[in-house]
């Protein structure tokens, strides 16, 4: 981030407008917003900020700028025309240590104003640092399209029990749940519906229940997905938001974990192509632990938690240790990948059925059923076969599939790194070498793979490898 966002008291702050045009003018109506003390020095000013000095809201100064106007400010917007004086006083405010503002000129703002939505005492400040206004007032559109109006009610309902809740409760995580009971319940609904008695007499009954500080751990096993942070579901988008502690692999991208409560416990314990980071039990024997320790826990896994992704053996230990979970579907890499490459995995002309399989690679081979896999008409996605291809493909022809057979490797699918190269069982070996594919990378065998040039809409620019 270029621009930290912060959020400033503004009881004791000085600000100094210079500048007395329309610009200038909207900058004042937001600072009037504050309880900013507020001077405007300019030769001439517009109806607007007239106005605002008719009305004792701010200090006029009707004359051109001087250096000492600056005296005991702490903040200052420029708004002038004059460029050469917009650049003298942001390095005067440079110098004194002053924040500065030259509005429309990003290189001379030492901050920035956001584009705000105000649900006092809710604010929502959002920014595109200066580059993107047009798609920040869309953004804006659509937050104030989804963030009630009467949110503010809630706001001030919080502020008034703040006090009263700390006092009950010792530890952040328990202060934490119970204010998430609270907004995810009937008090909040009441608070929005205008009945403050009702909320009121509800929120203390529960404030004063004797098991009210009680935290019940429990584990939230949630897929995450191929990659693309897009294709997370909105129940996993909820849940990583409430964790106190996040398990994750490798296959979780960075953008997705940014997505997780930042003051959560981050724990990795991903899995690189043949070497375990952690070892599945201990992974099993964290979750419980962690949940019995009063957490809730979400366990994030790349695809689907339940395809390929030992999410069952993981609950058999939580079950083993009394601790509750619930499951979050995801897309899967095979869904995910396929349909990033232009690759239905059925078709009517070409695949009636798909399956599923592991390439993994153990003591040099590959067990599986061949023959069964080695089917006409069927699509076989195999996960975590790259190091197994060689293998994979001298089976499937063996076991009596065409050596012509359409096969495809997709890396990284879904991310703006995805790779896709496309071949037969007897030349894609070398194609994957010469195109440099690395993990993570799914393979798609089948008759659906030759669609892949038609239907590849996600073909951009280093994406596609044609045969």
């Amino acid at each position: 981030m270029r621009y930290f966002p912060i959020f400033l008291d503004t009881t004791d702050l000085t600000c100094l407008v210079v500048g007395g045009g329309e610009v200038a003018a909207r900058k004042v109506e937001l600072l009037l917003k504050t309880s900013a003390d507020i001077t405007v020095v300019a030769p001439w000013v517009c109806d607007t900020v007239q106005r605002f000095a008719k009305e004792e809201k701010i200090q006029l100064i009707v004359r051109p700028y001087i250096e000492s106007d600056l005296s005991n400010k702490q903040m200052v917007f420029v708004a002038t025309d004059n460029s050469e004086l917009n650049a003298q006083i942001h390095v005067q405010a440079r110098t004194q240590k002053i924040l500065v503002n030259v509005v429309d000129n990003t290189p001379l703002c030492q901050f920035i104003t956001p584009s705000i939505v105000d649900r006092s005492p809710i604010i929502i400040a959002i920014s595109s640092g200066g580059v993107a206004p047009v798609l920040l007032r869309y953004l804006r559109q659509k937050i104030e399209s989804v963030i009630p109006q009467k949110i503010s009610l809630l706001g001030q309902f919080s502020e008034k029990f703040r006090d009263s809740v700390k006092k009950r409760f010792k530890s952040v995580t328990e202060r934490r749940y119970f204010w998430e009971d609270v907004l995810d319940g009937d008090i909040a609904e009441s608070v929005l519906q205008g009945n403050e008695q009702v909320a009121e007499k509800k929120f203390l009954e529960k404030l004063n229940a004797p098991d009210a500080s009680k935290t019940v751990g429990e584990v939230y096993l949630v897929g995450a997905g191929p990659g693309d942070p897009d294709l997370l579901t909105f129940r996993a988008l909820r849940l990583m938001q409430k964790a106190d502690v996040v398990v994750y692999d490798r296959l979780v991208s960075q953008e997705i974990l940014e997505l997780v409560r930042r003051d959560a416990e981050k724990i990795y314990v991903g899995k690189a192509r043949s070497k375990h980071t952690v070892p599945q039990n201990e992974i099993n024997q964290l979750l419980a632990e962690k949940a019995l320790a009063g957490n809730r826990v979400v366990r994030l896994k790349g695809g689907d938690p339940f395809i390929f992704g030992r999410g069952g053996e993981e609950l058999e230990t939580l079950i083993e240790h009394d601790v509750s979970f619930q499951v979050v579907p995801g897309i899967t890499a095979a869904s995910g990948a396929a349909s990033y490459a232009g690759i239905p995995l059925t078709h009517r002309d070409h695949a009636k059925s798909v399956v599923f399989a592991t390439g993994h690679l153990q003591d040099n081979s590959i067990n599986l059923n061949w023959q069964g896999l080695a089917q006409p008409d069927q699509t076989i996605v195999f996960y975590m076969g790259l190091t197994g291809l060689t293998i994979i493909c001298q089976q499937l022809v063996k076991h009596g599939l065409a050596p012509t057979t359409p096969i495809a490797m997709v890396q990284s699918a879904t991310t703006p790194e995805q790779k896709v190269v496309t071949g037969t069982l007897e030349d894609i070996q070398q194609k994957a070498e010469a195109a440099a594919i690395k993990p993570p990378a799914l393979i798609i065998v089948g008759s659906v793979v030759s669609l892949h040039e038609k239907l590849n809409w996600f073909n951009q620019e280093n994406r596609f490898i044609p045969d």
